[in-house]
């Protein structure tokens, strides 16, 4: 029974993300925020003005005050940017997320705030000789009355056929007439609605708090794939399954097979990205998702990739020596040396991401998973193996090819956001394993005390170590895309069927691809390592692997100096903006919404897009 109205909750929270998949193909990373402001407005209304109205009325205009909110998004935003690729879609939400925070953090304060019991649910009910909390039990029914009221509206009503038609053929409806634009606002209103009111139905059971988006996001996008993007009862049954396992686990408790003693309960971290990653490799579409129609019109063509010119590299060779420069700086400003090597590891990450994300348009939303296991991979062989450095950072790579191997079999499989959903289950598994498994990681605490040895415990000469391994980093990836392997990599992307017809096995360039930007990816981790000292299981986070395709798509996902560009800039924007302002996460959000609007190719593609325009 907790299972069940625990399944309401998630029911709540991911059907809205369903409908604006489905019918705007806008994967909106600001949903977990609209949830989280559901619950702030609910707790607000409850506490003060109190009582039946304070609480049940507090609902009915956090709903109206979401749906007010998501109409204000789709008509100020997203409607200016439908054109644009769906990633770029992606970043301008993700700068909602930021910007939401701390308008939240802002009004409410960073203190978790409880709401009251819900008035009239407040007792409990015997039932098979335990009690049961009455509002669980209202919230147990409140899940499939609600999904009985989308199935009537959704099916029996004009406004339901137009959106059911727009998920399967959205351009077929615009071809009728339809007014795609006020279908749009009206779907995207009634999906931030109902992530409002699945925060304020919250608030009796947990405290609103600032990290709740993050959190509720993921379990959103866990339930929508797993039920099938776009299906509202896929959802439902997804997050019947995934709260009933979790209910299980944590009932189980602990429990000895065999002698050996097995904490179920540990699995609650990672239950719902397990059944993620066996219902995505099983049903590539999910529980009751089909597979999306191609679209009718014709893709644009994009320019192909082309080798550096003579100016641009004469460019490069200028930065390369401004780079070199910069040890000279470590004495009169040590913290440029520092923030430099940070940028290093930030290009690094970001052009192993790119290499798969760009020209092999597999999206990776777990990337991070590499990142780490270089990280650990690096420290480990440093602090229990006894490695030298040098040793320690060729191996981290071998660790992360490893995995990207492994994970990469199955990921290559896929396409779409599928493919980038299930790359987020395998890095959280990772995650949960890192995590729990003190007496090989450290746990939460980590592993301390990694620190390069002489010469190189000096800034200035680690530094110098960085730039080359970056450099080489870089520039072998751009050889392998100029190489034969690499126009093979580009044609599974562009056409997988006339690469196939012409005798390309493309799963198979793409899962090697995969392990290449796995090892690449993993150097960097074993560089991050080393400059900071120790490691955390923060290296495998879902928010890193969010930061790096923010640097891909900031720079420009089809330029290959997009990553060189939009690591630099966010990085260097992030460390200043933090030091500026207590409520930086909200000025980057700005930030990356103007650089979003004036560069809607990324900074590198649009001035890439300038620079051809005008050759011409």
């Amino acid at each position: 029974m907790n299972g069940l109205a625990n399944a309401s909750s998630l029911f709540f929270l991911s059907a809205g993300l369903s409908l604006i998949f489905g019918v705007s193909r806008v994967v909106n990373m600001a949903h977990g925020s609209l949830y989280m402001l559901g619950a702030y407005i609910a707790y607000t209304c409850a506490s003060k003005l109190g009582g039946m109205l304070g609480f049940w009325g507090g609902l009915v205009a956090t709903a109206a005050a979401l749906a007010l909110v998501g109409t204000l998004i789709e008509v100020l935003l997203l409607r200016r940017i439908y054109h644009v690729a769906e990633l770029f879609q992606l970043l301008a939400t993700f700068a909602l997320v930021l910007l939401l925070s701390d308008v939240v953090a802002a009004l409410w304060g960073v203190e978790d705030l409880l709401g009251p019991r819900a008035p009239g649910l407040r007792g409990s009910v015997e039932i098979l000789g335990h009690n049961y909390p009455q509002y669980d039990l209202f919230l147990l029914f409140l899940g499939p009355v609600v999904l009985a009221g989308l199935h009537i509206l959704l099916s029996r009503t004009r406004w339901g056929t137009l959106v059911r038609a727009a998920t399967q053929d959205r351009d077929m409806v615009a071809a009728l007439g339809v007014d795609q634009a006020k279908l749009f606002t009206a779907v995207f209103a009634l999906g931030s609605a109902l992530a409002g009111l699945g925060g304020a139905l919250e608030t009796p059971r947990q405290p609103a708090n600032l990290g709740m988006d993050l959190s509720a996001l993921g379990d959103a996008f866990v339930v929508v794939v797993v039920g099938g993007m776009g299906s509202i009862p896929g959802a439902y049954v997804a997050a019947l399954l995934i709260a009933e396992i979790k209910a299980i686990c944590i009932g189980l408790g602990t429990q000895h097979i065999a002698g050996v003693a097995f904490n179920f309960s540990k699995l609650t971290l990672v239950a719902e990205f397990i059944v993620m990653a066996i219902v995505l490799i099983a049903r590539p579409y999910g529980l009751l998702g089909r597979a999306q129609g191609m679209p009718r019109h014709a893709a644009a063509m994009e320019d192909p990739l082309k080798p550096a010119g003579q100016a641009l590299r004469l460019l490069a060779l200028a930065v390369l020596v401004g780079l070199l420069a910069v040890p000279l700086l470590a004495e009169a400003s040590p913290y440029t040396v520092v923030l430099a090597t940070d940028v290093l590891i930030a290009v690094l990450f970001a052009a192993s991401l790119h290499f798969i994300a760009g020209p092999g348009g597999m999206h990776s939303f777990g990337h991070a998973a590499y990142f780490g296991l270089g990280c650990y991979g690096a420290g480990l062989l440093l602090k229990l193996a006894g490695l030298p450095m040098a040793a320690a950072i060729a191996g981290a790579p071998l660790v992360a090819a490893l995995a990207a191997a492994l994970f990469g079999w199955f990921a290559v499989r896929l396409s779409g956001v599928y493919l980038a959903m299930l790359t987020l289950a395998f890095a959280q598994i990772v995650w949960a394993v890192v995590f729990q498994w003190e007496t090989l990681t450290g746990g939460s605490n980590g592993v301390l005390g990694i620190w390069p040895p002489a010469p190189f415990n000096r800034a200035g000469i680690y530094y110098l170590l960085v730039l080359g391994l970056t450099v080489l980093g870089v520039l072998l990836m751009r050889r392998i895309l100029f190489a034969p392997f690499g126009y093979a990599m580009r044609a599974g992307r562009d056409s997988p069927l006339r690469a196939e017809a012409t005798g390309i096995a493309v799963l198979k360039v793409h899962w090697l691809a995969f392990i290449i930007a796995g090892s690449v990816c993993g150097l960097a981790g074993a560089l991050f390592a080393f400059a900071k000292g120790g490691i955390s299981p923060e290296t495998i986070h879902v928010s890193r692997s969010i930061d790096g395709l923010v640097m891909v798509l900031l720079g420009g996902i089809h330029e290959l100096a997009g990553p060189l560009v939009g690591a630099p800039v966010f990085t260097l924007l992030q460390d200043s903006v933090m030091r500026q302002t207590p409520y930086w996460r909200g000025v980057l959000g700005v930030v990356i919404l103007v650089l979003v609007l004036v560069f809607p190719l990324g900074i590198a593609g649009t001035i890439a897009a300038w620079a051809r325009r005008f050759a011409r």
